[in-house]
């Protein structure tokens, strides 16, 4: 396919072909993770009136993660799960399965925001994961757990001098990381466009997360919670000396509330002025013939993800598939989160289109599925935490598409948050602090299109930012995701 590229020579500035529209014409409207036989039947939805000691509100990672930890450090805790749909069909279903050790985003991210904590946070989300992964064969969890790296991808050499300066950081922070030149990089994944990379060897992992939120949810019904499905938190408020969470089928009164609600609308007043949803959009190929792998290499399975601030993230799946996914970041007006935005057309006709840019080798294949997801944004780029009603209710939101691996770290802090355990870490100010509030509507949506537009425009002059974006870097509020 001929295309005329950007001034970088990088992605087309032309609109997307027939063919590249075709591509992913018949592909299911549904996760790649959600699509397949032997999940759990669906759980009922509550009725009428529940007691408990602790009800999470949210059935993805961080409250699935949140629950296993209650009911197994107090097996006389009676803990309850609610998820509006069904588990792990949020935010912990709709993503790439990419599982970081990240706490902050990436250590440049945590060095701008918290320069004296970063050291115990990467600790602490190496620590982390590695708690995963026992967990995981602790319980005999099936979720295609793997350990290969991520590489983060140069396409420019503006991109490829900026990677070389990480490589340092990493090794100082307790990581394991090579710098790939253009022939090392096509010897791991073979793409015309790419120039190097920067392969992080440790605290990159790869997973099933719908079959990781399966497994997580069993345990939690094994050791005794209870998870109700299609059940709406439609308020909370104080009783007596706990809380009661409302729902359209019934209620729940607790002593404590912990809420992992992602980028759904949340009573909480904190959560709402600072966690916008921004939508996410995915494709999944058909299993590759061994001609076709052979084509691309891979053969180590590494994730990887492009080096602009509007970035692609990509890995090979088990059974032979490629997921791509990333780019586009769309926000509504008023954060609605509406059935409709999760399939849009011209976020899938894009991805198609870079797809074979990127691999001009896999032309004529197909996909099979497409999605989009939510993602709960915030201006620090990972999750803040709090309390509401005089310390009975605790939250966890705000990770911004990368909370598979930090999820679990979450749970452990909301749980901190209710029952004063880990002083230490509540100590931390990456614990206490919150991120800055967005502005309210119309100034919000303006704001987030100026933002998303002078991204752009950075990517086109290879990384250089213009006045707009170097003052959000000033006031503390940089995008660098």
């Amino acid at each position: 396919m001929s295309r005329e590229l950007t001034k970088s020579g990088v992605w087309p500035t032309t609109p997307p072909t027939g063919e590249e529209r075709a591509a992913y014409a018949d592909a299911a409207p549904i996760p790649f993770w959600l699509d397949r036989d032997g999940r759990p039947a669906p759980r009922p939805p509550l009725e009428g009136e529940v007691e408990a000691d602790l009800v999470v509100v949210g059935g993805g990672l961080t409250g699935l993660w949140a629950a296993l930890r209650a009911v197994e450090e107090e097996p006389d805790r009676s803990v309850v799960v609610i998820e509006s749909e069904g588990v792990g069909t949020g935010a912990s279903g709709r993503n790439g399965g990419f599982m970081s050790s990240s706490l902050v985003h990436g250590i440049s991210n945590g060095l701008s925001r918290f320069p004296k904590e970063v050291g115990r946070l990467e600790q602490l989300g190496l620590e982390n994961l590695d708690g995963i992964g026992q967990t995981i064969e602790r319980l005999g969890i099936e979720c295609s757990l793997t350990r290969p790296g991520a590489i983060e991808v140069a396409m420019t050499d503006g991109q490829m001098a900026e990677l070389a300066g990480k490589v340092e950081e990493l090794e100082k922070y307790g990581h394991e990381a090579a710098l790939l030149d253009r022939d090392e990089m096509a010897a791991e994944v073979d793409s015309p466009l790419f120039t190097g990379g920067l392969w992080q060897k440790t605290g990159e992992w790869a997973v099933d997360p719908v079959a990781l939120c399966d497994g997580l949810a069993s345990a939690i019904e094994r050791a005794g919670g209870r998870i109700f499905e299609s059940t709406r938190m439609t308020s909370l408020e104080k009783d007596g000396a706990g809380v009661a969470v409302v729902c359209e089928g019934g209620r729940i009164r607790a002593r404590n509330a912990l809420l992992a609600t992602a980028a759904f609308r949340s009573p909480v007043r904190a959560i709402r002025s600072r966690v916008i949803p921004v939508f996410d959009y995915v494709l999944v190929t058909e299993p590759l013939s061994d001609a076709q792998w052979d084509a691309v290499g891979w053969s180590r399975g590494q994730g990887l993800s492009d080096s602009a601030n509007r970035f692609h993230y990509y890995r090979p799946l088990p059974g032979g598939r490629i997921l791509w996914g990333g780019y586009d970041a769309i926000y509504h007006y008023g954060g609605r989160v509406e059935e409709s935005h999760y399939q849009r057309d011209a976020s899938f006709a894009g991805l198609s289109q870079r797809f074979f840019t990127a691999f001009p080798q896999l032309e004529g294949i197909r996909f099979t599925h497409r999605w989009g997801g939510a993602i709960d944004t915030c201006s620090r780029f990972f999750a803040f935490y709090g309390t509401a009603l005089d310390g009975r209710v605790s939250y966890a939101v705000g990770h911004t598409g990368l909370g598979v691996g930090a999820s679990r770290f979450a749970g452990r802090v909301g749980l901190a948050l209710l029952d004063g355990s880990d002083p230490d870490l509540l100590a931390m100010d990456y614990v206490r602090s919150r991120p800055v509030p967005f502005p309210p509507e119309p100034l919000r949506w303006a704001t987030i299109e100026l933002t998303r537009n002078r991204l752009a425009e950075a990517d086109r002059r290879d990384g250089e930012e213009g006045l707009w974006l170097r003052l959000l870097t000033r006031l503390g509020l940089g995008f660098d995701s």
